[in-house]
């Protein structure tokens, strides 16, 4: 008889650029990890040769002891199928990534989409562990998010909604990457910051120096960071007021530049939001980093068998 402690899972975050895998145990310890570039990808079957190869590198790393892969990836996924919007990704329309996976492996294979995976990763193992209900946002070069409803991850119908970089702050505003108007991505992404101190500055620079620039004093620094600070306050505050989340959980490289940055974000949201909603309601930075993804593929098959593994 084998104890879950004995027994792995393998979770896969499918990127832009790479593939990120890693052999995890049940309380999130990565036993070894690797990234996988994704380089002359011409079709979905490029993809699944990467994702075999990887997979096939971490069982012979776990004495075959393997519960099974959990993959994030871009785009709309529902019941393991890839539905779409994986635009970087040729060939998934409707793909059955899942059992495809799943068939040539032998594996039980989970498969949602990468942003639900990140927080589900900060659910299970980081900054909302002890969260019921959560509201999780990545600020990058557009604005990722997730909900976490009564412990589970919510999507809406047929998982494609918690758009949350879609919201409109603003209904005749800047247009958008997904072609509408006045979306919280198009105004506090960490690309809006860069083209807001550009129309400032008159310099194209990255999120890093803009940050520099503000602690350092500089005007328009600061004249386009409390920019961004107000747009993701007041989407954030909306989330509030309609979800009344224990925690929103802020991830992606620009939420590491310091305490002040979380704090900023805070004050704001604490003079918006409703009174008897925000007083149950933390604003805390993601702590898993680049893991995030992967972990939450591993806790999603975890999830899956967790009627299962009191002993296997």
């Amino acid at each position: 008889m084998y104890l879950v402690k004995d027994f792995y899972s393998i979770g896969i975050d499918v990127g832009g650029s790479s593939l990120k895998c890693g052999l995890v145990d049940y309380k999130g310890k990565v036993i070894y990890s690797f990234l996988m570039p994704l380089a002359n990808i011409e079709t979905a079957d490029d993809v699944v040769t990467l994702i075999n190869a990887a997979i096939r590198k971490c069982i012979n790393k776990s004495a075959n002891h393997i519960l099974g892969v959990g993959i994030g990836f871009p785009g709309i996924v529902n019941n393991n199928i890839v539905i779409g919007g994986a635009d970087n990704l040729p060939g998934f329309i409707n793909y059955p990534l899942g059992d495809v996976i799943s068939k040539s492996t032998g594996l039980l294979v989970v498969v949602d989409n990468d942003a639900n995976m990140m927080a589900w990763g900060e659910k299970n193992y980081g900054a909302g562990r002890n969260a019921t209900d959560a509201v999780f946002l990545t600020i990058g070069t557009g604005i990722g998010g997730s909900l976490i409803v009564n412990n589970e991850l919510y999507g809406g119908y047929q998982n494609q909604g918690a758009e949350m970089g879609h919201v409109i702050i603003n209904f005749n505003g800047k247009t958008c990457s997904c072609g509408s108007k006045g979306c919280l991505e198009a105004y506090a992404s960490t690309s809006a910051l860069i083209d807001d101190y550009f129309d400032l500055k008159g310099e194209k620079v990255n999120g890093k120096r803009i940050v520099e620039s503000y602690l350092s004093g500089e005007e328009q620094a600061e004249k386009a960071l409390n920019l961004h600070f107000d747009y993701l306050a007041a989407g954030i505050t909306g989330f509030i007021n309609v979800f009344s989340p224990q925690k929103v959980i802020i991830g992606g490289g620009i939420s590491e530049a310091g305490e002040f940055y979380i704090n900023e974000i805070r004050n704001r949201v604490a003079k918006l939001a409703m009174p008897a909603t925000i007083s149950n309601t933390q604003i805390v930075r993601a702590q898993l980093g680049n893991n995030a993804g992967m972990l939450g593929c591993v806790a999603n098959v975890f999830s899956k068998l967790k009627n299962q593994l009191e002993h296997i």
